[in-house]
């Protein structure tokens, strides 16, 4: 053939880039990416980042159908039933049940007490792995690549798994504490509740709980080995039970030291007796903390974005 002829002949090989395909005979890409120094409309390419991009409640609901698939839930209710048995052990023996009725003994600071003792303890390694189950199947399914080709970005993604999580560690806060009043209410304990402390304990610990989670998740994200996060919670309930112990000014510069810092109830020896008694809660330290995580996880997040994967 002359080199006219070849001149002339229709151009059909072209790159498997510029064609849309991914270099295989029949195969196709889901989104063709234009050839190099092709001029693109900003306004088109925001349209159809739009278009592709799941809806917030619609991505919500996909992480809560991957709870159900990991068995998230069965960890939770397994960890409250825990949380709740331990917490009122104290309750069953004779020495309490005979002071169960006697307003100076303070039952209800003494039980909140237990509680939030126990949950310095288990709430760290409880968000530990429920981010780190929710995050580990992004990197074992290639997860994040394919929340991608949705216009679902790592940073985006995350903000989403956190807000899904949060859906399950609220809940977990309010029915721990009711199940406890109620056991509390079958053992015998028949004064009033001391609802301002109970509730306010309730709330913050949900608070507390999601921040931590905020952590654990973007640490979820950037380390593969899951491993890695099952020992920060494991280390971080270890310090939130020393922190239970250490000067509250202490505490209050550590993430795990809020779950003493939201413990609205203390216990001191008077004659060689523990005395109970409710405490106000540094609620401007506990919002600051809550503030400042809110700003690094969202910092954090969308740094992700610029993390090629």
């Amino acid at each position: 053939m002359s080199s006219a002829a070849l001149s002339s002949a229709p151009t059909s090989a072209l790159s498997p880039t510029a064609a849309g395909t991914d270099g295989r005979r029949g195969g196709t890409q889901a989104w063709p990416v234009p050839a190099p120094g092709t001029p693109t409309s900003g306004r088109s390419s925001h349209h159809l980042h739009d278009s592709a991009a799941p809806g917030f409640l619609k991505s919500v609901g996909v992480e809560l159908l991957k709870m159900r698939r990991l068995r998230v839930l069965l960890i939770t209710v397994l960890l409250v039933i825990a949380s709740v048995a331990m917490s009122s052990i104290d309750l069953f023996s004779q020495s309490k049940i005979r002071s169960l009725a006697d307003p100076a003994g303070q039952p209800w600071a003494s039980l909140l007490l237990a509680m939030a003792l126990f949950n310095a303890l288990t709430q760290p390694i409880f968000v530990a792995v429920l981010a780190s189950r929710q995050t580990d199947i992004e990197h074992s399914g290639a997860g994040w690549n394919l929340a991608s080709t949705s216009g679902l970005t790592p940073g985006a993604l995350c903000r989403v798994k956190l807000a899904a999580l949060t859906l399950l560690i609220a809940p977990a806060a309010v029915i721990q504490s009711a199940a406890l009043i109620f056991v509390a209410r079958t053992v015998g304990l028949s004064l009033p509740l001391d609802v301002g402390p109970w509730v306010t304990y309730m709330l913050l610990l949900a608070l507390v709980n999601t921040a931590m989670c905020a952590y654990h998740l973007w640490l979820a994200a950037v380390v593969e080995n899951q491993l890695v996060v099952m020992s920060a919670g494991l280390l971080g309930g270890f310090i939130g039970v020393y922190m239970m112990l250490a000067p509250p000014a202490l505490a209050r510069l550590l993430p795990w030291g809020y779950y003493a810092a939201i413990t609205p109830a203390k216990v001191s020896m008077v004659d060689g007796h523990g005395a109970y008694e409710y405490v106000q809660v540094p609620m401007g330290w506990v919002v600051g903390f809550l503030v400042l995580t809110a700003v690094i996880f969202t910092a954090a997040t969308r740094r992700l974005d610029r993390i090629e994967r």
